[in-house]
C-alpha cells in the first residue's frame, strides 16, 4: 500500500486514492458521535447557507457545524461531541459544514473515495482501507484548513502508521487550561480517545453530495 500524508486545503485537494479527510478537533468526531446517537448518515457541506436551505426544504435534518469554531444561527447544535452524547438521534439525516473538515471533504475532487479520519474511529479506519485500498492520502486539515493544528497532524501520522504496520507514534495532545464556551473541554477529551468506536465512515458522492455512513 502506498501512503502519504499531506495537510490542509492543498492537500485535499492535491490527494488521491484514498483520501482520509482528517478532522479531530471537531469535525470528525462530532460526526461519528452523531452516528453512535443513531444517526443514518451525515451530509457534508462546506456552505453553511446550503445547510439552511436543506432544512427549510426538509425540518427533519438536524444540522450541526460551525463557523470559526462558534455554532452557526439556525442550526441545531455546534460542532461538540460532548454535546452529541447526550442526544437520540435514531434514524435522522444530519447535515455537517466545518471550517476544516467538511472543506477538505469538498476539495478532495481529485480522489478516488473519501473516508473520515478522527481518533475515535482510527481502527474500524484502518481496517476499511485495508480491505479497499492501494493508494492512500491522509490529510491533516488543521485549524481553519489553512494552519497546521497538532491533534491532526498526530493521528495523521498515526492512521498512516497503522497502514504501514510500523510502531504507532503516542496519541497524547496537550490540553491548555483556557477553554472558550463554544468548545468544551470535554470536546477535547472525548476527541482524543482512540478507537471509541467500531466503525468506518467512508462518504460516497451522490446527486451532487457528499454522504457518509457508517461501516
Amino acid at each position: 500500500m502506498n501512503v502519504r500524508v499531506t495537510s490542509l486545503i492543498d492537500g485535499a485537494r492535491s490527494a488521491s486514492g484514498h483520501a482520509v479527510i482528517v478532522d479531530v478537533f471537531r469535525a470528525f468526531t462530532t460526526a461519528a458521535f452523531c452516528v453512535a446517537a443513531g444517526a443514518r448518515e451525515i451530509v457534508l457541506v462546506n456552505d453553511h447557507e446550503k445547510a439552511l436551505a436543506m432544512k427549510r426544504a426538509d425540518p427533519n435534518l438536524f444540522l450541526t457545524g460551525e463557523i470559526d469554531g462558534r455554532p452557526i444561527p439556525g442550526f441545531d447544535i455546534g460542532n461538540s461531541p460532548s454535546a452529541i452524547e447526550r442526544l437520540d438521534l435514531e434514524g435522522r439525516r444530519v447535515v455537517q459544514r466545518t471550517s476544516s473538515g467538511t472543506q477538505g471533504v469538498v476539495a478532495a475532487s481529485g480522489a478516488r473515495a473519501i473516508v473520515l479520519g478522527s481518533f475515535v474511529i482510527a481502527a474500524a479506519t484502518v481496517r476499511y482501507l485495508r480491505e479497499r485500498a492501494d493508494e492512500v492520502t491522509i490529510v491533516a486539515m488543521g485549524q481553519n484548513a489553512e494552519e497546521d493544528a497538532d491533534e491532526d497532524l498526530l493521528c495523521a501520522r498515526y492512521l498512516a502508521a497503522a497502514l504501514r504496520g510500523k510502531p504507532l507514534p503516542a496519541t497524547e495532545v496537550t490540553l491548555g487550561e483556557a477553554w472558550p464556551d463554544w468548545f468544551p473541554r470535554r470536546d477535547a477529551e472525548l476527541a482524543l480517545e482512540v478507537d471509541r468506536f467500531s466503525f468506518a465512515l467512508p462518504v460516497s458522492r451522490e446527486n451532487g453530495l457528499f454522504i457518509a455512513r457508517p461501516v
